[in-house]
């Protein structure tokens, strides 16, 4: 077997774009010829990764698998919404869900679990995909919910908006409040569980509102604890009007489940993935972009 050096396995970084140890790898598996290695990368897909790699990936699906009190949600991104469209992508993305229902969210423990059919990880199937589809994709996130006495409620919104919230109660309640969820956007179940940075914060700028309108000191703090009122009307989940009737607060909807079921019912967590949420997205000028082509 020939000696993989530093060099050689630098000159080979250079060429492709791909990672170090990957670069090692088609090394090994050439003997150490740099053009079949070359060859190799590209075969496995690495070297397009590597060089779309740095491209913006705001688009994609968000997945979502289920089992008996435990649901896993996913992000993986692509950088156009065509992709989302995609057989292939759709099916990674459903069994990437199913994978990590046993991958406790953990990202990396994901990334590196096998990946059905096949000898690859899971990371190295989607750099494999992206070889097929030809566009930088990436798995973003992933989260798993469980309770161990109740029902996990989940709703996706046409792939870009996922929910998934742990109830004690049935199917049905827990669905609809995942889909209030993602139409809603709360912060937090309760007042207790908001962040209390994000509060006094929040109190702060109501103070300064109050004072740049002339108000005494006497009434700022009663005005600012009106408006707090209504601010945990916005982003408390058991604050919130129902979505579903548009007139009841969802700490009522609870209630009323309650009396029903004739037992608790409470919202132990929740979590809402919106597609491409927290990425900068590049701004492009098409006509330069063309502009910029014809002059190359």
């Amino acid at each position: 077997m020939a000696q993989i050096s530093a060099a050689l396995v630098k000159q080979l970084r250079d060429k492709t774009g791909a990672g170090m140890m990957d670069c090692k790898k088609a090394l090994t598996e050439t003997d150490g010829e740099l053009e079949a290695a070359v060859d190799w990368l590209r075969k496995s897909g690495l070297a397009q990764a590597a060089r779309k790699a740095g491209r913006t990936a705001a688009e994609g699906l968000i997945g979502m698998a289920t089992a008996p009190g435990k649901a896993a949600m996913v992000e993986i991104n692509a950088e156009t919404d065509f992709v989302a469209r995609n057989a292939d992508f759709q099916a990674v993305v459903r069994e990437v869900a199913r994978i990590a229902l046993d991958c406790e969210g953990d990202l990396e423990r994901l990334s590196a679990a096998s990946y059905p059919g096949t000898d690859r990880t899971v990371g190295e199937e989607i750099t494999n995909l992206v070889g097929t589809i030809g566009e930088n994709i990436q798995l973003r996130r992933t989260v798993v919910l469980s309770t161990p006495a109740g029902v996990v409620g989940d709703y996706i919104h046409a792939g870009r908006r996922g929910v998934r919230s742990a109830r004690r109660s049935l199917e049905r309640p827990a669905h609809e409040l995942a889909m209030h969820i993602a139409a809603a956007s709360p912060q937090a179940v309760s007042r207790d569980s908001l962040d209390q940075t994000m509060v006094e914060r929040e109190r702060g700028v109501l103070a300064e509102q109050a004072r740049a309108e002339g108000k005494p000191e006497n009434i700022i703090e009663k005005m600012i604890e009106g408006r707090l009122r209504k601010f945990f009307e916005e982003v408390v989940l058991l604050e919130q009007t129902w979505v579903i009737d548009g007139e009841t607060r969802v700490k009522s909807v609870l209630e009323s489940l309650a009396g029903t079921l004739d037992t608790s019912v409470a919202v132990s967590d929740f979590v809402r993935y919106q597609l491409g949420e927290g990425i900068e997205r590049e701004s492009k000028d098409f006509a330069a972009e063309v502009a910029a082509q014809l002059g190359s």
